[in-house]
This record gives structure tokens, sequence and C-alpha cells, in this order.
């Protein structure tokens, strides 16, 4: 756990920003300390890349305060040039210059040290990602992951303790996504390099962040490690967006959600007698016998690989409930029984 008396990297005060009567970004307040890595998530137009654009002095916000390793650097006195708050950036399409080789590209960020210096901090940068092989190359040559990791050379190499990434990996098929995000930020890791990664993934955002930030409409919903944000969403939003559930209306009664399928202890306490909503994950139902548990009907089976993804049709409900389980059930099972883990069920009030 960071102490909140610890130095910070960053610091945004009442960050707004604003086009027309829209606002991009929102009264935002966000500290982020030394070697800190976060994901800003939320769906397109939150306010994540306007959020990025504003730390790097790319645009301006309309009001609030930025402090960059307790410098201020943006605020109602003072605004500091991109240039001069030695962020490094990484566009979601890398921006590389496509006249230029590996080595040009990188040392294009190092054109105020001497020539023979500058060369020096690129190649040992450009080794460090592991493209030493490529120098003389242009990035039409490249694969997406090694253009990638250029883009990464060439933000890394003057020397920057901050790094900004917008949408990093999204252009990259998603097994060597995978393994590009766990080398990056392993490198990145063992640098200390404070990060700030916007993604809309929330599989992305849950697995690389040391915290996470969902966004909506401009402002932060809930902010924590991606279990806390997973097991412990505090609001609808908060859970639709990381995950599916099956979602039984009910009725909130002494502590316990009452639906047509059982009742659920709530740890909200909501208005008694009030219209709740009982929310289920897939993975917390388990399919037993059909002696045992709920009774239930498969009605569809969708095979995702390992896991088998079941439609199950269940007394009282209307729509079936998605089940997704690791066994393979025969193709002809049809009468199942349900039994759901009544702890991990998540209870809000229904609007």
């Amino acid at each position: 756990m960071i102490s909140d008396d610890a130095p910070k990297s960053l610091e945004l005060e009442n960050i707004s920003r604003r086009f027309g009567n829209t606002y991009a970004v929102r009264e935002l307040s966000l500290s982020i300390a030394p070697g800190e890595v976060i994901c800003l998530v939320g769906h397109s137009g939150c306010g994540k890349t306007s959020l990025l654009r504003i730390i790097a002095g790319i645009d301006t916000a309309d009001r609030g305060v930025i402090r960059i390793r307790g410098e201020y650097v943006a605020g109602p006195s003072r605004f500091v040039e991109p240039e001069m708050r030695n962020i490094g950036f990484v566009f979601q399409d890398y921006a590389l210059f496509p006249h230029l080789t590996v080595e040009q590209n990188v040392l294009f960020g190092l054109r105020n040290l001497p020539r023979q210096d500058a060369r020096t901090k690129a190649m040992a940068m450009i080794a460090r990602v592991g493209l030493t092989h490529l120098t003389s190359r242009h990035p039409h040559m490249l694969s997406g992951g090694e253009q990638q990791r250029v883009a990464l050379a060439r933000a890394l190499a003057p020397g920057t303790d901050i790094l900004l990434m917008d949408e990093p990996f999204s252009n990259l098929d998603r097994g060597l996504r995978e393994q590009m995000r766990d080398d990056t930020l392993s490198l990145l890791r063992s640098m200390g390099t404070t990060v700030v990664m916007v993604t809309h993934d929330p599989e992305e955002a849950l697995s690389a962040g040391d915290r996470v930030v969902l966004m909506r409409a401009g402002e932060i919903v809930q902010q924590g490690s991606g279990y806390e944000l997973f097991h412990s969403p505090n609001s609808r939003y908060a859970a639709d967006f990381f995950t599916a559930f099956n979602k039984v209306q009910g009725i909130y009664r002494n502590g316990q959600i009452h639906t047509p399928i059982g009742a659920f202890p709530s740890a909200r306490q909501l208005r008694e007698e009030s219209q709740a909503v009982a929310y289920i994950r897939p993975s917390d139902i388990t399919v037993t016998t059909a002696q045992s548990g709920l009774s239930g009907r498969i009605v569809q089976r969708v095979l995702l690989g390992e896991i088998e993804q079941l439609a199950v049709k269940l007394d009282g409900l209307e729509e079936p409930i998605c089940v997704r389980s690791l066994d393979h059930r025969p193709p002809d099972t049809g009468e199942v029984g349900i039994s759901i883990r009544s702890e991990a069920v998540l209870t809000f009030p229904n609007p």
C-alpha cells in the first residue's frame, strides 16, 4: 500500500477540460507514486486520451493544477511546454517517422545531446528493447511488435521516468499483444518507470495495472487494484464494465435479495422492501447432476476452448442464465442441476 504522504511522480488536482457544453475531463484529481503503473480504462469518449494529452502538455486544461515530480507545470499561473516536462509518450499508432531508420527514430528525441553521446544512449536503449539487429531498418520493414518497441525506445531514450501510453498494444494480434504487454511492463518496472496507460480492454486493465482507474464522462468512477474493482465494484456501471453478469430481479428484505431462484445476502443496505437486482457471474455457477441444486435445462452450448458456455433455462426466469464451466458435458446432456455461489453474488438497487 502506497502511503498518502509518499513523494509523487504526478499529481492532478481538479482538472477540467470542456469542448462547448461537453466535458472531456471534469474536476478530476489523481496522484501517482514513482514506479506505479496506472491503467486508465473506460468506454470510448470517457476522457482517457484527453487526460493523457493534458498531462503531456499537448492540450491545456481549462482549470486545475498539474505537478510533475513535485514541480508545478500547469495551472492558472504557469504552463511548461511539453518538451520541457521530460515525459515520454507512446501513441496508439506509434507515430514513427517512415523515412528514418530504427536508430534515427530513437535518436530524434536526443537532438540536444552531442552526437556521440546521443548515439551511445540510443544504442543502449535499442539494445534494452532487443532490436540491436534491426537498427538500420525502416518502420515498414518491421512487424507490429517491433514497431511498438521502437516507439518505446524512442520515448525512454531521453531518460524519462514517466511514460504515457495510449492503447499501445491494441494494433497487435491477441497472442502477440499479451506477450508484448508482459515484456514491456516487465522492462518498465525494472527501470522504475512511472506509467500511465490508456486501454479500453477490461482484461488488460485488470492484469496490467498496479492501480486501475475507471472513468466515465470525464470523471473517475472507481479506482483501486484490479481485484478490488473486479470483486467489489461500487456501482452497476463498474460491475458491467469488467464482466458480463446474469441479472435477476428481486426484493430487498432483512439483509437479503429475494429472487425467483433463491435469496442472496446483500453487502449493501438497501431500503426495506425495495426493488433490487442480483448480479451473478457465469463463473460463479456450477452445473451439477439433475438431482441436486436448482433444476434446469441446457438450451444452448458454445465451446470457447477450455471453457464451455451454457445457456440454462430455470423455472421462474424468462431468460436462460449464462454459465461458464471448465467441465465439458456430453452433447446429449439436457436436464441439469445448478448451484450458485451465493457469497459471490453482487447486489444493487434497481433504478
